[in-house]
């Protein structure tokens, strides 16, 4: 064979095989000589090594490369012509030669051998088994034989068939006379039994077995010594090996145990087993034979043997099912009656005629198991067992309607199988897990595929069993042996279901099959598309919204159809409505489904990250991102086995999230806990008990295992409780018995929700059996003596189980034992607070006093400094702790409620006062356990597990009861300090604030976190370097030094410190790591970063960063990967510990994994550019600029604290310096990094930091450093300096000349628009300096200005200054030049003011409400409208009507709208096309404040507004004409409703007192009226854009903002004087609204409403109010017109009265008494104000002590939310305290202050005492808002100082900082004026006999606000006024509130003593 070179390796093979075959075809062997033969036979050998792979090593695998090479048949032909040459039947003169040939071929075969060439190979084969002479011979063909079956197995799908024909050719040479050839068949038998699996394996096995009873002792011990080489080669003892193959050895060994006993005695010998217990173990499988072989001689022998007493009727219950079912599948014609008869007479012949036993008898004691034993039969791989099983099925179904025939006629077997097949799932799952005895692998794989069977015969009506088959096929689909038979049946199962009840498992199937896809052979992928093909392509459509269920698919390539198929059904989805469905189903119960989801939720984070950002935004984030943070910590925080896959994709994707503000987030986790009061004895309470925790623990955690053990302990549990709530199948299968169900428990079960009903049906129809051994008693304490955290809680809980007291305490807890001991901790996490709060109030003694000392060994263990538990465990089990006492706190909390409610019900039962004794004495039982349990050691636990609202809570406890009992000065100051602290932990410096008011003697520590808290770190330095040089031995001073230094950024001090340490200390290391780590990699000293890492024990959060930079630095993608897996694990531990709503507690861990991923992403994006072109290319500035502004996304939504946002830009520098060496754009950012630490530290008040940072930023050359540098130098205090800094700054870069001339040009130009920003910023600040300095000439500063404007022409901020400069040159103005200059002036201001509301949104509400003012001011008086600036001044306003987003204008419509009397035609020709456009474009927002004016009492409003609405009717944009007539129709039946005269309080029926207002809104009509708005706050109220979205791509209203869908019926007419109506509304979301219907002026109170509503905008723009999240809490008001309005019902709030009466009430103290009375009197008749305030206080004060504080630790008990929601109160008290006194607001009674039970808020109702009306009363009101003892004491022990004070002042501030426009929103007042004022203006006009204008009306109302926001302090009205600072303002008004002389004035009924 010649090659030219052109051959591949695959061609040569082919074409010497060619000629070899074409050589022997034609010719026979040249050389017939015995050594040319085998010479020939050696090469054929040789030859296919080195054909295939040269010298290489051979194996079979080692030939894949090379397909369908087909070599035997070839080396067929050349072996018949050795053998043709021989001249005889046997090649022996060849000797082994050609076998092995025939071997190697076979070894080197890859294509399939066809069938007959696979016969004769086979035949050839066996045939030198038998007939050869020679041993050797003999055992070369049983290898060639061997590597036959190999070869099968490798290539080959059919291999039980091929396997079984070699077997069976194999057998003739087993049963061969010749002991010769069956030495050598048992041989090789061995042989492939070392070298096969599965079916081959078993083969092999058997008939060595079967060997083992033949007589010829080498034969036997040949088989012995096969079946030991066997067990070796597969590693296992004979017993285990053997045991999978019982089923077939042991019928085949049984049945011979007479007449071939020995073959069993060799076999038990072999297995270590005795006879007997081989017998009885084996009864299963040898029973049923026997018995339908009708041989009573062998049953009697096995009889003897395994019984005590040897009957054979006793046989036959030892396995009644396996027999039956294997009677019924017998074939031969009347096998199965012949041996049933066999049965009969055997009984008969037993037990005699005593006992009339019947068939029917056997089979109706096991129908189930005998059913389950046909259905596992049905799914044998054999078709013929199948076929039997069968017919075995449809004699059973004859049978059983032979004993109950039906009137429908013989019953077929699938309505048969339906009616067990809950109980017949539940027998196959057990044995699928080994429940009763472990099975072999191919009895479970029979169990699988019949279950597909089964499915098959029922049909449809499998669904109700569908939970149970998906649990099985989840869990069996896990191992690669049952993968197979599970997706075949799987299959089945789906297929035959209905769309709807396919619906719950896509997701769970769809999930499991994309989560093994890659494990998975090719034919079982082609099943599992065939599954999501079915679910996907065939049902899709009809899955409805579930198909949004399935698994993502994209990932997968050989599913891209299916995929496409599945991207068009999900065609119309936005990126919202994907990720809504990937939350959902990440919370499924599946931890596939969960897992699946949480990989897709990644991928779509990452791919949407932009949209991402836009949730996170603004002032308020996107209620989708609450969602989010809340469904990714809900998984996180997910616990059991298995779960660290999940928990690592849900950290990846927190990481991706970012550590978003958490403040400016609202998270909503259920909280489903419950209470149990009454010790379990009432029956009611412990049955809803047990629903409970079947709908909220069981039925979830029963659905979602994955473990079939697990789901039968959790089955059980939950049909047991279904048994307590008397539950019984004759609720789901209706017939004789179920009319015994009562109506009581029947209305229970139709009330639980369907999946809930669906999942328990089955355990109610069969029930599952489970022992409960007894548990063992375990040694208190438990917790030093178990490992981990897990196994402690298992074991308590488990152990207090046992403990439980009452009659249905036990029955209810003792079913959870074994799932909890054995497999469950989530569900002991549920069950232990009720046990613990059970056994403290109602166990003995003893049992109390062992769970106190369990507590107390996991508090103590906290505070041990030597303690040897892990960190985690330590960790965790102090929260289970803290979360035990909580709720024992809460039982008690509620058993006193409940004993004061029974007490204050003057009717009471015998039983109740009973329930009262027993409760008061069990509460104080529980109370006095509790005070032993130090809460000290409780706040000291819970702070060195970093709980510091936990230690917050105790520590303030502690002060109070101290204070109560006069504790000593000095106790209270130590205690005061250990508040300072916690609050600097919590990083609250308002706190610390306020506590330091408080401390006399400031210890050293106490001004160290004082200077630390407000950035003075040289400060600290100072007093860290005392501390050391008084004990220069204690780490903790050195640490706080090195904080320092670190903070200062001397990182070179800062090492040389740590090495001076460690070279003293070094066993100090692992506490300085994070410090030689940080200042290393400050320096670039990488080297030694890793020498650090690698010598670190602990990972902290800071060397895990460090692991990542080194990864990151080596440029290794594995190595990064590998470090961010590791890191993110580690550091999402503390988020897993934190629990579903622990988002604020474990924020630090969410900012390392904010980190891990911007390290990441930076490290990716920069490593790229340089493979893109050269630097300054479009290409690499996109994507080196996408990269900076998803940063600045992700900066701008983290919690806006220096503490936080410093160790982001820390960590960005040291990323864009590790990554770009070679990319100058990271270069370049870092300076701005530094810049943004300067910007940050500074308005942290940092100053020094700050300066550090700038220092840095100066070293990098980053542009317009000078401008942080002046902000800095102006901060501390020196403007003068800071000024003249800036203008050398700016001269020396060339933005301002040396001289100031006109006619120098300055440069405007720039490299880039970034620069052009700062330039123009530049001069923004100098011209404001300028201004504030008063050294300027106005024309001066107005160049300035000007010059910022023409540098960026569209800069908002730039416009606004400019016009904000014109606006109060014109304030400043004499009247009369107001008329003149000033209007130019006003022109400018407007010009400038609508071109900044064109170029943003920033300046919206100082901006708009000015520009109206002026305009409209202007136009309303006659002298100036006639002028022609007024005309360019309406030229402006038209232009920005025309060009700004139309939303802006909404923001000042109330505004617009109150200018509607307008009388110059120009200007309200102007207003009008105004009004129309913003409701055209707003038709929904807009209509509910404009409908009303068109209803209006004044005619020429109503008239205007009827005018613009007809204008509007011709409009189709928007559906505007017929929102007009619904709007119009709905507010003259509202207006109808709220006239309506209702004497008495009632309830109404709207149907039929208000019919024309019901049926607006019929459910069955489809009217437009149902696309109205319901008229609330947050739906009317345009949202400004962030900075980071385009003006026109803003969409300013909720999109899902909720709609009128039907009215209540019940309409409650309230108990006040004007009798409002409630009335509820029915939302389109499904949520219920509540409005009160009043007929009255409700314009204030709407006003006053937009008033807090642009306060709340001005608030959220602040930095200070925004830091502080200062809020007021707003609601709905809206006026139909000046009679009559809606006021929003306000829900989830109580009335100060309610509460503080609560209280007292339980304290036995009514809220009016006598006493109280008669205090007063005493305090009036006191004349001298300080003598009647020592009245107030001894006389009222004292009957009253304050009980706030108790309100927020019963409501809030959770520490976090305890301190967020009195945070809350605090600040929102503080707010509308100044709002309060900046209006006037009065009558601020305890009716009037709501608080919100869910968050703290203060919520102000009823403001018709405005304007100072409260002073003008009979008793004045002389205090200036509520501040009495009780608000007080709600602050919490520092009282008025700290948080609130700090928000009254930060408040009061922007109030003054925004005057103006506050005052212009107050405007409305003078041109829409109350009723009240026109009436006072009627008046003066009577008196003065001159008309009277509204503007000197409204003087007396609005101008002592106009005052108060100057600053001026009165008293009172009347008094003198005095110009104050701000914190002396403030000062004063607390004074002024707070003074009991004050107090002690007020009207009693305002109750200034509450």
């Amino acid at each position: 064979m010649e090659d030219d070179g052109s051959l591949s390796d695959i061609d040569v093979i082919h074409r010497a095989l060619q000629e070899i075959d074409e050589r022997f075809e034609r010719d026979t062997v040249w050389n017939p000589a015995a050594d040319a033969l085998n010479i020939l036979a050696k090469q054929l050998a040789a030859l296919p090594c080195i054909l295939f792979h040269a010298n290489d090593s051979c194996s079979a695998t080692s030939n894949i490369d090379k397909p369908r090479v087909s070599i035997v048949a070839t080396y067929m032909k050349v072996v018949f012509r050795i053998i043709e040459s021989d001249g005889s039947s046997e090649p022996e003169r060849a000797g082994t030669g050609v076998y092995r040939a025939l071997g190697k071929a076979l070894r080197h075969q890859t294509a399939p051998l066809e069938d007959r060439l696979f016969d004769d190979l086979t035949t050839f084969v066996v045939r030198g088994m038998k007939t050869s002479d020679m041993r050797a011979v003999r055992l070369a063909a049983g290898r060639t034989l061997v590597e036959l079956v190999k070869f099968v197995q490798r290539l080959d799908d059919r291999v039980a068939l091929l396997t079984g024909i070699v077997f069976m050719k194999l057998h003739t040479c087993l049963t061969h006379v010749d002991h010769r050839v069956r030495e050598s068949a048992i041989v090789t038998t061995g042989l492939i039994g070392r070298s096969s699996t599965g079916h081959t394996l078993r083969d092999s096995v058997c008939a060595l077995v079967y060997q083992l009873a033949h007589v010829n002792p080498i034969l036997k011990g040949t088989a012995t010594l096969q079946l030991q080489a066997i067990c070796k080669h597969h590693s296992k003892s004979a017993y285990t090996f053997m045991f999978p193959y019982f089923s077939r050895i042991a019928p085949y060994l049984v049945r011979r145990i007479i007449s071939e006993p020995s073959g069993l005695d060799e076999f038990t010998r072999f297995v270590s087993m005795t006879l007997p217990a081989f017998l009885d173990s084996t009864l299963r499988h040898t029973l049923p034979c026997l018995f339908a072989d009708c041989d009573t001689k062998v049953l009697t022998a096995v009889a003897n043997h395994v019984l005590d007493d040897p009957k054979l009727h006793t046989l036959l219950f030892k396995e009644p099912a396996r027999i039956v079912s294997h009677v019924l599948m017998l074939q031969g014609i009347g096998q199965t009656n012949k041996t049933f008869q066999f049965i009969l007479d055997v009984m008969d012949a037993e037990m005699g005629q005593k006992q009339a036993f019947t068939i029917w008898n056997l089979i109706t004691g096991c129908m189930i198991n005998v059913i389950a034993e046909l259905v596992a039969a049905l799914g044998d791989t054999d078709p013929d067992v199948s076929e039997a099983a069968t017919q075995g099925i449809t004699k059973l179904a004859r049978l059983v309607d032979n004993q109950n025939p039906s009137p429908q006629g013989p019953q077929k077997s699938p309505a048969f199988l339906k009616d067990h097949m809950h109980g017949v799932i539940s027998v196959l799952n057990d044995t699928l897990q080994d429940i009763k005895g472990k099975r072999p692998v191919d009895v479970k794989q029979n169990i699988i595929r019949g279950i597909g069977q089964f499915v098959q015969q029922v049909g449809k009506d499998i669904s109700p069993v569908g939970p149970q088959i998906m649990a099985s096929f989840q869990t069996m689909l896990s191992s690669s042996e049952f993968a197979h038979a599970t997706l075949s049946s799987w299959h089945s199962f789906l297929s035959i279901l209905d769309p709807a009840d396919l619906c719950p498992y896509v997701a769970a199937a769809s999930a499991s099959l994309v989560a093994v896809w890659s494990s998975l052979s090719p034919d079982e992928r082609e099943i599992a598309k065939s599954c999501l093909h079915l679910m996907v392509v065939e049902r899709g459509a009809q899955l409805g919204r579930h198909v949004i269920e399935i698994a993502d698919l994209s990932s997968i390539p050989e599913l891209n159809d299916i995929n496409q198929q599945l991207t068009k059904l999900r065609a119309e989805w936005t990126p919202h409505h994907r990720l809504y469905t990937l939350l959902e189903r990440l919370g499924n119960e599946s931890l596939t489904v969960a897992t699946q989801s949480a990989i897709e939720l990644r991928a779509f984070l990452s791919d949407y990250e932009e949209e991402i950002r836009l949730l996170t935004t603004g002032d308020v984030f996107d209620s989708l991102a609450g969602r989010l943070v809340s469904a990714l910590y809900v998984a996180a925080s997910r616990d059991g086995d298995g779960l660290e896959t999940l928990h690592g994709l849900v950290y990846d994707c927190i990481g991706i999230v970012g550590a978003i503000d958490p403040d400016r987030l609202e998270l909503r986790v259920e909280d489903n806990r419950m209470l149990v009061l009454s010790n379990f004895t009432d029956e009611s309470e412990a049955t809803t008990f047990a629903l409970h925790l079947i709908q909220d623990v069981l039925v979830g955690a029963y659905r979602s295992a994955r473990e079939l053990t697990l789901q039968s302990y959790i089955g059980y549990a939950l049909q047991e409780l279904l048994h307590f709530c008397k539950f019984t199948p004759a609720l789901v299968n209706p017939g004789p018995g179920s009319s015994s169900v009562s109506l009581k428990v029947r209305n229970r079960w139709n009330s639980l929700p369907s999946v809930v009903v669906e999942t328990c049906t089955p355990l109610l129809v069969r029930p599952l059996a489970l022992s409960l051994p007894e548990c063992p008693p375990v040694a208190y304490p438990i917790y030093p003596r178990q490992p981990t955290y897990r196994r402690w809680v298992q074991l308590w809980t488990t152990d207090l189980i046992s403990r439980v007291s009452g009659e249905y305490g036990q029955r209810l807890f003792r079913v959870f034992s074994s799932l909890i001991r054995n497999k469950d901790v989530g569900i002991a996490h549920r069950l232990l607070p009720h046990l613990v709060s059970n056994v403290l109030a109602y166990g003995d003694e003893d049992a109390a006093e062992l769970i106190r000392t369990e507590l107390l060994t996991v508090l103590e263990d906290q505070v041990n400094s030597n303690s040897l538990s892990t960190p985690g465990k330590r960790l965790l089990s102090a929260q289970t702790v803290f979360m035990l006492l909580d709720h024992v706190n809460m039982w008690l909390r509620g058993i006193r409620q409940h004993i004061a409610q029974q007490k204050n019900e003057r009717k009471r039962a015998r039983g109740s006062d009973d329930f009262i004794a027993d409760g008061q004495m069990e509460a104080v039982r529980v109370e006095s356990i509790l005070a032993t349990i130090d809460e000290g050691l409780m706040a000291k636990a819970a702070f060195q597990c970093k709980a510091y609202a936990r230690t917050l809570m105790h520590v303030e406890q502690v002060i109070l009861l101290q204070r109560e009992r006069n504790a000593p000065a000095t106790d209270l100051q130590r205690n005061y300090d250990h508040l300072h602290e916690i609050y600097a932990h919590l990083d609250q410096p308002d706190g610390m604030e306020g506590v330091s008011t408080m401390i006399l003697s400031p210890t050293l520590e106490h001004q160290i976190r004082q200077h630390e808290s407000t950035g003075r770190w040289t400060s600290a330095q100072s007093c860290w370097e005392v501390r050391l040089q008084h004990e220069p031995e204690n780490l903790d001073y050195h640490l706080g030094l090195l904080r320092c230094l670190r903070n200062l950024g001397h990182y070179d001090s800062l090492r040389t410190h740590v090495r001076g340490v460690l070279t003293k200390h070094p066993n100090w290391a692992p506490q300085l790591v994070d410090y030689q780590l940080e200042g290393e990699w400050m320096v670039g000293h990488w080297e030694e970063v890793q020498n650090i890492v690698s010598g670190a024990e602990a990972q902290s959060p800071l060397a895990l960063m460090a692991q990542v930079l080194l990864a990151i630095r080596s440029g290794n993608d594995e190595a990064i990967a590998a470090a961010l897996s590791t890191s993110r694990r580690a550091l999402g531990t503390a988020i897993t510990a934190s629990g579903p709503t622990g988002y604020r507690r474990s924020y630090d861990a969410v900012l390392n994994l904010h980190l891990l991923r911007e390290l990441e992403t930076i490290s990716r994006v920069v490593r790229n550019l340089p493979n893109q072109p050269e630097a300054g290319s479009q290409s690499r500035d996109r994507s080196f600029g996408e990269l900076l502004s998803c940063l600045d996304a992700r900066f701008d939504s983290t919690l806006p604290s220096f503490r936080i946002r410093e160790p982001i830009l820390n960590m960005r520098r040291t990323a864009f310096s590790l990554s770009g060496a070679h990319c100058p754009e990271a270069r370049e950012i870092t300076g701005k990094l530094w810049l943004n630490s300067a910007k940050i530290a500074r308005k942290a008040g940092h100053s020094q930091t700050a300066y550090s940072a700038i220092l840095q930023a100066q070293r990098s050359n980053a542009p317009f450093s000078f401008i942080q540098s002046t902000k800095l130098v102006r901060a501390r205090g020196e403007p003068l300096r800071a000024l003249q800094e800036l203008e050398n700054a700016m001269r020396s870069s060339g933005l301002l000349g040396s001289q100031r001339q006109d006619n120098v040009v300055i440069d405007l130009t720039a490299s880039d628009e970034g620069e052009t920003r700062l330039k123009a910023k530049a001069h923004v600040i100098h011209a404001r300096w300028m201004a504030d300095s008063e050294r300027y000439e106005d024309s001066k500063v107005h160049k300035e200005f000007q010059t910022a404007t023409e540098v960026w022409p569209k800069w908002e901020s730039g416009q606004f200054h400019l016009g904000q400069f014109h606006d109060e040159c014109y304030k400043l103005l004499s009247p009369a030049e107001k008329k003149t200059r000033g209007m130019r002036m006003n022109l400018q201001t407007v010009r400038s003011f609508t071109r900044a509301i064109r170029y943003g949104s920033k300046y919206i509400y100082q901006t708009l409400p000015r520009v109206l003012t002026i305009w409209l001011d202007m136009a309303e008086d006659p002298d100036r409208a006639n002028n022609e600036v007024f005309a360019k001044v309406n030229v402006e306003v038209s232009r920005a009507i025309k060009t700004a987003p139309v939303y802006k204008w909404y923001t000042a419509f109330p505004q617009i709208v109150s200018r509607i009397g307008l009388k110059n035609e120009k200007a309200y020709e102007i207003l009008a096309t105004l009004l129309q456009l913003v409701i055209q474009e707003f038709p929904k927002q807009a209509l509910w404040p404009f409908t009303a004016v068109a209803k209006s009492t004044a005619s020429a409003r109503s008239k205007r507004a009827r005018t613009i609405l007809g204008k509007l009717k011709s409009t189709h944009r928007n559906s505007v004409a017929k929102m007009i007539a619904s709007m119009t129709k709905l507010t003259e039946e509202l207006l109808a409703f709220c006239r309506a005269d209702v004497r008495e309080a009632k309830v109404l029926s709207m149907k039929q007192s208000y019919k024309s207002l019901w049926k607006l809104f019929k459910l069955e009509d489809p009217s437009p009226a149902h696309d109205i708005l319901i008229p609330l706050q947050e739906s009317l109220t345009a949202n400004m854009p962030p900075q980071s979205v385009a003006d026109n791509a803003h969409q300013p209203f909720p999109t899902d903002a909720p709609t009128i869908l039907s009215f209540f019926d019940d309409v409650e007419v309230m108990n006040s004087l004007a009798k409002p109506k409630k009335m509820s509304i029915r939302g389109s979301n499904g949520q219920v609204y509540t409005f009160l219907g009043k007929k009255d002026d409700l314009r204030k109170d709407g006003r006053l409403m937009d008033f807090d509503t642009i306060l709340n905008k001005l608030l959220k723009s602040d930095s200070e109010a925004r830091r502080r999240q200062l809020h007021i809490r707003t609601y709905s008001v809206v006026s139909l017109n000046e009679e009559c309005g809606l006021i929003q019902w306000v829900p989830n709030t109580i009335p100060v009265r309610t509460i503080l009466s609560t209280h007292y009430l339980r304290r036995g103290r009514q809220l009016w008494t006598g006493e109280l009375r008669a205090g007063f009197d005493k305090v009036k008749a006191v004349a001298n104000h300080r003598e009647a305030a020592e009245v107030f206080v001894r006389e009222v004060l004292s009957l009253y002590p304050p009980v706030m504080h108790e309100w927020f630790i019963e409501t809030f008990p959770e520490p976090t939310y305890w301190l967020t929601s009195r945070t809350a109160y605090s600040r929102t008290a503080a707010v509308m305290s100044m709002v309060g006194y900046i209006l006037g607001l009065g009558d601020r009674h305890c009716e009037n202050i709501l608080l919100d039970t869910n968050c703290g808020d203060v919520v102000h109702v009823d403001f018709d005492c405005l304007f100072e009306k409260g002073q003008a009363l009979e008793t004045p009101e002389i205090v200036p808002f509520r501040l009495t003892q009780n608000m007080v004491d709600g602050l919490g022990v520092t009282g008025v100082e700290g948080v609130f004070r700090i928000s009254c002042e930060v408040t009061l501030r922007l109030l003054r900082e925004n005057k103006d426009c506050l005052m212009n929103v107050l405007d409305a007042f003078v041109h829409d004026p109350l009723v009240e004022w026109e009436e006072k203006r009627r008046r003066m006009e009577r008196h003065n006999h001159v008309q009277a204008d509204m503007r000197a009306v409204s003087q007396d109302a609005l101008g002592p606000i106009d005052e108060k926001l100057r600053g001026i302090f009165r008293p009172l009205k009347s008094s003198p006024g005095k110009q104050m600072t701000i914190t002396n303002h403030v000062q004063s008004l607390i004074q002024q509130a707070s003074d009991n002389a004050n107090l002690a004035r007020m009207y009693i009924g305002w109750a200034p003593h509450q």
